[in-house]
């Protein structure tokens, strides 16, 4: 366990993040009331974080109990003393000034980061860069008209990020505008030569996320909302009944907005019937209006789940977007993780998709799955590149709370389950040579080697949805159990968020409340 007390409660989740990409596997508490106890042999160390008059000090101690100075800050008076017996065997500070959040917040954690790199002998190819987008920054200072070398100064300078990973977020963010530009000419936005703002996106358009949350099991590193087909197979029709009212509410009051893109996600979409997936693409076709769609996207995902009347029914719907998502081409891997295919099951789908004339086909891949080393990830690399999908999004392993690798990490903490910058150069190396380039990137928590995800595609072929949801640069409505969706607005500086309900039957029951919470999201943004 990781001890950290403060003196008062403030970046309590950016200081957890930080210690937790040192140290992935630690209990780490992050201590404001004074409460947390343990017993001096469970604790790998104690530091303290203390808020004082323009300054932050940070110390490691011995001790077990730590007493603050009670004096407010804010008064001018306070001596700022944390009281131990022991001496302390780290302590740093640094000024501030308390007015400026982001400043503070970035500051604070650049003094943590300091403190953890020196005792650790690591530098995180991320830095201080915790968040999930690492590519928000980058683009704002596009849209601001900062130079390449003024935001890869900024990026270095600010987080502490390596060399490699500035030049791949502002490259990435580069790509992303050009594509969000694209988007903002295509909704119709006169620009004029020059104009490198995006808050056009948000005014008068939004995509939709559609959930299907069945799957034909539960992968052992999810940790979405996910349900086993076999149990829930008599609930999907009311399911669609539900998404129907939902699909409604949208189509009655988004007519004057325009859909941009469409993503149809989950669990596994094609869990569903051919015929289910024909009501659920019909009622999106005759419901709203797809003038403006750029892109609809359906999540294939596991081979085990795509047949040939399925494709079928997306190519008569138009579906312009497929995902096939392998994850490895190890067999032994896909038996672990409880895949119930193979990777001849995967070879087959894609063929057949290909075969039946879908030319934009995404697919996954998971860097960091237990027991794979560089020979099982390169045989992957190299397997993939014989298929040549038009997308490839990369992954490194998250370890998600709620997954049952966490929940039964006993049984795995044994095993390899790395990534690393040569797995990460690989992929880069790989995709180029399919004619790829990478267009979004985001990281998630307690991800495998503190790396990042990385999606590649060949022009023309990269997923607008992926970019516009991860920079949150337009409104999403989200539909069905387990999802969330994001309002954007104020040209894009607030972003709200409202969800559904997880469980099926819940969600199925409580469908007007759902509305009803989209209701009042939307009249907050003024949308009706």
């Amino acid at each position: 366990m990781i001890l950290v007390k403060l003196n008062e409660a403030n970046f309590e989740y950016d200081i957890y993040s930080l210690i937790k990409a040192f140290y992935p596997r630690e209990n780490i508490v992050v201590d404001v009331d004074f409460k947390h106890e343990a017993p001096p042999e469970e604790i790998s160390f104690r530091l303290v974080i203390e808020y004082s008059d323009n300054l932050i000090k940070l110390m490691e101690v011995d001790d077990k109990v730590i007493e603050f100075d009670s004096t407010d800050k804010s008064d001018g008076k306070s001596d700022g003393g944390a009281k131990t017996n022991d001496k302390f065997a780290y302590s740093d500070s640094i000024k501030i000034d308390y007015s400026d959040r982001v400043n503070t917040k970035n500051y604070l954690k650049l003094l943590l980061y300091k403190y953890l790199s020196e005792k650790t002998n690591r530098k995180l190819p991320w830095g201080t860069l915790t968040g999930i987008r690492p590519t928000k920054v980058p683009l704002k200072m596009i849209e601001d008209k900062y130079s390449g070398d003024e935001i890869y100064d900024f990026m270095r300078e600010t987080y502490e990020i390596s060399q490699k990973k500035a030049a791949l977020s502002y490259k990435i963010a580069l790509a992303e505008h050009k594509l969000l530009v694209d988007v903002s000419k295509n909704l119709g936005h006169e620009r004029q030569p020059g104009d490198t703002s995006l808050a056009d996106l948000c005014e008068d358009a939004y995509s939709l996320y559609v959930g299907i949350p069945f799957c034909p099991s539960t992968c052992l590193y999810c940790s979405f909302t996910s349900y086993p087909v076999g149990i829930y197979k008599d609930m999907m029709d009311e399911y669609i009944d539900a998404l129907e009212k939902e699909i409604d509410f949208v189509s009655k009051n988004l007519g004057d907005k325009k859909l941009t893109t469409i993503y149809v996600g989950g669990g596994t979409p094609t869990s569903l019937s051919a015929e289910q997936l024909d009501r659920i693409f019909t009622m999106l076709e005759q419901k709203l209006n797809l003038n403006h769609v750029m892109e609809f996207t359906v999540e294939a995902g596991r081979p085990d789940s795509i047949t040939k009347d399925k494709l079928q029914t997306m190519r008569d719907h138009n579906i312009s977007r497929i995902s096939i998502n392998p994850q490895t081409m190890n067999d032994k891997t896909l038996k672990l993780i409880g895949r119930h295919h193979s990777v001849e099951d995967i070879r087959q789908s894609y063929e057949m998709a290909r075969e039946m004339g879908f030319d934009d086909i995404n697919m996954d891949l998971i860097l960091g799955l237990p027991g794979e080393d560089a020979k099982d990830i390169a045989y992957t690399f190299s397997e993939i590149a014989k298929l040549k999908p038009d997308n490839l999004t990369v992954h490194s392993l998250a370890l998600k709370r709620s997954a049952r690798l966490n929940i039964q990490w006993g049984e795995y903490e044994n095993m390899l389950m790395e990534n690393s910058e040569d797995y990460m150069n690989l992929s880069h190396k790989v995709a180029a040579e399919m004619g790829m380039k990478p267009y979004y990137l985001y990281r998630q928590k307690n991800m495998a080697g503190n790396l990042e995800n990385v999606g590649f595609a060949t022009e023309g072929k990269e997923g607008l949805y992926n970019i516009l949801i991860m920079e949150e640069k337009q409104t999403i409505i989200a539909l069905g159990a387990g999802t969330s969706c994001k309002y954007v607005s104020d040209g894009g500086a607030t972003v709200t968020r409202s969800e559904n309900v997880k469980d099926v039957k819940l969600y199925i029951d409580r469908i007007d409340e759902m509305i009803d919470r989209k209701r009042e999201k939307l009249e907050e943004m003024g949308w009706l």
